[in-house]
């Protein structure tokens, strides 16, 4: 008896169980009709792989392709928008190697500059005056000497002011005090320019402009009214070393390895938590750079981030070269490039930050100021770049080019014309120790009807000596054309530089 009740209460349970199942399988009492859209099927091809999910939930070997690929994006963006900060450390951790040291030094190309030193596209027709400082230790006085041009950054090359002809000080010199983040003691009520920059570490540099050829008079009146000490000893300063960096071989050109990641990951400890916006700091963050705790990527990471450095310097020099964006050229018709697409010292058009610019910029450049970006006729300095010649194709010392500048180049001081190297994007390495030709050049000789004809090849041209730049054979360049107070015809575009033209 016992057994057959038992044997019916199991046929019962068997029985709404299976009722159950079947129930499951029908529609819900309460459905909804969802679209499409936002389904996600079971299998999905992808440009990473088969992506799998069972109603929706990813299996595991999905989890770790998208995971590796968001990585490596973050990566690659954590290169392009890091840039700023790891030049900045390059030039300081560069500049220190030589004895300019960090709140106690200036350095000078006494001698001016030839490519020996690594520099991102400088020029060779200025005394450069430059020194970091370092706001951890307290606020610092920098004296600034009458005459000169340039501006202070900060860690991430955002712009502090500029000191000299653009600056509060309009050229007559000055003291600038500057403050670090936070800071909450009394400042003086005057005799500075007082300036409150976001983070610790600023870089500054200068140009004192070369009179007639006299290098040595440009030197002595930097070294005369430059001086660069802590505030706290403004009253008995120490003396401000100067060490002359001409013809001193160093780098000051951030990595594009993985060494990269680890400069980034300096300034961030260096740095106030919050000197970059959170987005910035999250992106950093997401790939390991924390401030406060150790850079240590696993094995899997360091071999995604190596791929992504990979990938983002290939496409910050397709910025150069091959720019997609047609704001990049100067002229529809022309070769020729600006830095500051939208003309934009801050790379903003309206409310759009023009990221691939700001990417583009300093990956070639240093120095950023609105001086730069928005030259007014007869004043500040205007810049061109080319990077391919004539017919689209990169430059390259193993070939012979010529260019036509039109008569008269709207210039009110003087022009110059500069070469360098596709590698380091420093000056290129040859015989020719200017690296270029400038219109202050006594060798120069004009056309008849005005204009300049300049050649650039490995050897001379026979009678065009004066008008040539040497390159090197097998060696890629790029060349940068200065205008030093631009005149009215460089604005409106009625001047047009020709482009490189190969020729036998």
């Amino acid at each position: 008896m016992c057994m057959k009740i038992i044997a019916t209460l199991a046929g019962l349970l068997l029985a709404t169980a299976n009722g159950l199942a079947l129930a499951d399988t029908g529609a819900p009492k309460y459905s909804a009709d969802i679209p499409d859209s936002f389904k996600t099927p079971d299998s999905v091809e992808t440009s990473i792989g088969t992506l799998r999910f069972k109603d929706g939930a990813p299996d595991e070997k999905t989890a770790t392709l998208v995971y590796d690929q968001l990585d490596l994006s973050r990566g690659i963006e954590t290169f392009l928008q890091g840039m700023p900060a790891t030049s900045v450390y390059a030039i300081c951790d560069g500049i220190n190697s030589v004895g300019i040291k960090d709140n106690e030094a200036i350095g000078l190309t006494e001698g001016l500059m030839d490519a020996q030193s690594l520099f991102l596209t400088p020029n060779t027709t200025t005394v450069y005056g430059l020194a970091c400082l370092q706001l951890s230790a307290g606020p610092m006085v920098l004296e600034v000497p009458p005459g000169v041009l340039g501006p202070v950054d900060d860690a991430y090359f955002r712009w502090v002011t500029d000191i000299g002809l653009t600056g509060p000080d309009q050229g007559k010199g000055g003291k600038y005090l500057f403050v670090p983040p936070g800071f909450t003691g009394s400042l003086p009520a005057e005799g500075y320019f007082i300036q409150k920059p976001a983070t610790n570490r600023l870089l500054m540099f200068f140009r004192a402009f070369v009179d007639k050829g006299d290098i040595a008079s440009a030197v002595k009146g930097v070294k005369a009214g430059a001086k660069l000490y802590p505030f706290a000893t403004a009253d008995r300063p120490p003396q401000t070393i100067f060490v002359n960096t001409s013809g001193k071989k160093f780098n000051t050109i951030s990595g594009n390895t993985f060494e990269f990641y680890h400069e980034l990951d300096a300034v961030i400890q260096n740095e106030p938590a919050d000197f970059v916006s959170p987005e910035t700091v999250g992106l950093f963050a997401s790939i390991g750079i924390r401030k406060g705790v150790p850079f240590k990527p696993d094995d899997r990471m360091t071999k995604i981030l190596t791929n992504a450095v990979a990938i983002g310097n290939g496409v910050a020099r397709s910025f150069l070269w091959r720019p997609r964006d047609p704001r990049a050229r100067f002229y529809p018709d022309r070769m020729w490039q600006t830095g500051f697409v939208g003309n934009s010292y801050l790379f903003e058009d309206g409310a759009e930050r023009l990221l691939d610019a700001r990417a583009m910029f300093f990956y070639y450049a240093t120095g950023i100021t609105p001086a730069m970006a928005r030259a007014k006729p007869g004043s500040g300095s205007a810049y061109a770049a080319v990077f391919l010649d004539a017919v689209s194709q990169p430059l390259n010392g193993s070939n012979a080019y010529k260019i036509t500048l039109p008569g008269p180049v709207p210039a009110a001081q003087f022009w110059a014309l500069t070469v360098y190297s596709n590698q380091s994007r420093s000056l290129l390495e040859t015989d020719q120790r200017s690296a270029g030709i400038d219109s202050n050049s006594k060798a120069l000789k004009a056309n008849p009807d005005g204009s300049y004809t300049i050649w650039f090849a490995a050897k001379a041209p026979a009678g065009n000596e004066g008008n040539w730049v040497q390159t090197w054979p097998e060696k890629g360049f790029n060349v940068l054309l200065r205008l030093y107070a631009p005149l009215e015809p460089w604005f409106d575009k009625s001047w047009k530089p020709g482009d490189l033209e190969p020729v036998e």
